[in-house]
C-alpha cells in the first residue's frame, strides 16, 4: 500500500471535517448571541460544545498528525519551498483562529459573551479566506 496515499487521503477527510467545523461554529454563535430565551441558549451552547469538542478539536489534531506524516514521506526540504510556507503559515493562522473559537465557546459557556452577531459574521469570513489561499497555493505551487 502507498503510505504517502492514505496519509494524503486522511489528511484530507480530516481536513474538510475540521473546515466544516470552523466555518459553521461562528455561524452558531451568531445565533446564540441574538438567542432571547434561555432555552434557546442551552440548546445552543450543547451545540457548540458538541461540535468543538467532538469534531472540531480531534479533526484539527488529524489534520496536523496527517500533515506532518505527509511531509515526512515525501522529505522535510519541501519546507524550502515557497508554497509550503505559505500553506504552513495559513494552517498556524487556522489553528490560531480555531483556538480563538474555542475562547468564545467559554465565553458563551458562561453567559459573558460581549460581541455581537455582526461580529461573528465578520469573523466566520476568515477560514473562508485562508481555504482559498491553501488551495490555490497547493495547487499551483508557486516558487
Amino acid at each position: 500500500m502507498n503510505l504517502y496515499l492514505l496519509f494524503k487521503s486522511l489528511h484530507l477527510i480530516a481536513v474538510i471535517s475540521w473546515m466544516a467545523g470552523l466555518l459553521y461554529l461562528p455561524r452558531i454563535f451568531v445565533y446564540h448571541s441574538e438567542a432571547d430565551h434561555e432555552s434557546q441558549k442551552v440548546v445552543f451552547k450543547t451545540m457548540e460544545r458538541k461540535l468543538y469538542n467532538y469534531i472540531m478539536m480531534p479533526a484539527m489534531l488529524l489534520s496536523w498528525i496527517f500533515g506532518i506524516l505527509l511531509i515526512h514521506s515525501i522529505g522535510f526540504s519541501v519546507f524550502l519551498e515557497l508554497w509550503m510556507q505559505i500553506k504552513t503559515i495559513a494552517v498556524i493562522i487556522l489553528t490560531i483562529y480555531h483556538f480563538s473559537l474555542g475562547s468564545f465557546l467559554n465565553d458563551f459557556a458562561i453567559d459573558d459573551n460581549n460581541k455581537s452577531s455582526k461580529f461573528f459574521r465578520i469573523y466566520n469570513e476568515i477560514p473562508t479566506i485562508i481555504l482559498i489561499v491553501v488551495v490555490f497555493v497547493v495547487i499551483f505551487k508557486p516558487l
